[in-house]
């Protein structure tokens, strides 16, 4: 979606939104922060949502952004910082009871949703293109769960996604945050169509014109580049089949390859803590029943990992400061004990609890 098709009196807001056609539009517009997710956005996302579910004239939803080079590059991090900080996380908390409601919204939607992502995908930005039925990636896709890196863990449903996908890749992605391109993605599950970027135009008016999605899709997708992540599918698939991180570790250790010196100095970056929860996360996820009881994990989670010192810290050191040396607490895997990981995932009071719309 370009702007000029849009009113002047929508311009500054923060989600752009139409009908065309057959079609619902959203489009992520803060540019200047590649989209990433605030609380009011997620709060007007799913008021859409709930308003389009039931009209009978809206046959699907798209999902964009309006300019820039990202699709949505996350949440609102600084929010979050301010509130571990501030307020002990009752803004955060606030936020992402928000967020994983719109991710449980989609998921279960019952409208087929269509997410291009064009362009940053990260964070907040998988939490709401993974639940769409149809998942569109171009030459601009950069997909990635960083959240290791300042001390979080791959929330918004990345529980769920992650650990679903073949031969430990998720494990992988969300230990190292790794960048996937769009053809990895993909090659990996995470998106269903490959377009060129010059192509998503009349894929969206085809839709809003009322055929059939998945024919459009597949009428202008292209074949795309190698997956270069493929060349390591075997030692993803060997060296992270482990779910304690000195396992991991010590796998790396063992092999003498370019590749896992450089995923193992990745890892020595990434905070502990954050790394065993993500662990922890996955496997527990593979165990739920439905997306519901994976969200309302990932929110236990989220509300103490939030106020725990490592994500104030790695916030500080890589957006903050940008020192990219932050001190982690604790600062060894070995120090992370499972009683520490028992109290971040143990059930919060009954009226605390995640519950969805």
């Amino acid at each position: 979606m370009t702007t000029d098709t849009l009113t002047a009196d929508t311009l500054s807001a923060e989600i752009l939104d139409r009908r065309e056609g057959v079609a619902g539009l959203i489009a992520l517009n803060r540019p200047k922060a590649i989209h990433a997710l605030t609380l009011g956005m997620c709060e007007t996302m799913s008021a859409l949502l709930t308003g389009w579910a039931e009209d009978d004239g809206m046959k699907a939803v798209m999902i964009e952004h309006s300019e820039g080079r990202g699709f949505c590059s996350g949440g609102d991090i600084n929010l979050l910082r301010r509130s571990a900080l501030e307020d002990h996380g009752i803004e955060g908390r606030r936020f992402f009871l928000a967020e994983y409601r719109l991710n449980h919204q989609l998921f279960t939607y019952g409208k087929p949703v269509v997410a291009f992502m064009d362009g940053i995908t990260m964070g907040g930005g998988v939490g709401i293109s993974q639940p769409a039925q149809f998942r569109v990636a171009t030459e601009h896709t950069r997909f990635a769960m960083p959240e290791t890196g300042i001390g979080l863990f791959p929330d918004v449903g990345g529980g769920w996604y992650l650990s679903r996908l073949d031969g430990r890749l998720g494990q992988f992605l969300a230990l190292t945050g790794a960048r996937l391109d769009g053809a990895e993605c993909l090659w990996a599950g995470l998106a269903t169509h490959y377009l060129p970027s010059e192509a998503l135009p009349e894929a969206k008016r085809r839709i809003a014109a009322g055929h059939e999605i998945g024919g459009v899709l597949g009428a202008l997708s292209v074949k795309p580049p190698e997956a270069k992540i493929a060349a390591h599918e075997a030692q993803i698939r060997k060296h992270f089949a482990f779910d304690t991180l000195e396992q991991v570790l010590a796998s790396l250790e063992s092999d003498d390859s370019e590749w896992a010196a450089r995923e193992l100095a990745t890892l020595r970056t990434k905070s502990p803590q954050a790394c065993k929860v993500s662990l922890r996360q996955l496997a527990t996820s593979l165990t739920l029943d439905d997306f519901a009881q994976n969200m309302a994990m990932e929110y236990r989670i989220a509300s103490r990992v939030l106020v725990l010192p490592d994500f104030a810290e790695g916030v500080r050191a890589v957006i903050v400061d940008k020192d990219n040396a932050p001190k982690w607490n604790p600062p060894a895997p070995e120090g992370v004990t499972d009683a520490m990981l028992d109290a971040i995932f143990a059930p919060l009071a009954p009226e605390e609890e995640w519950k969805p719309l």
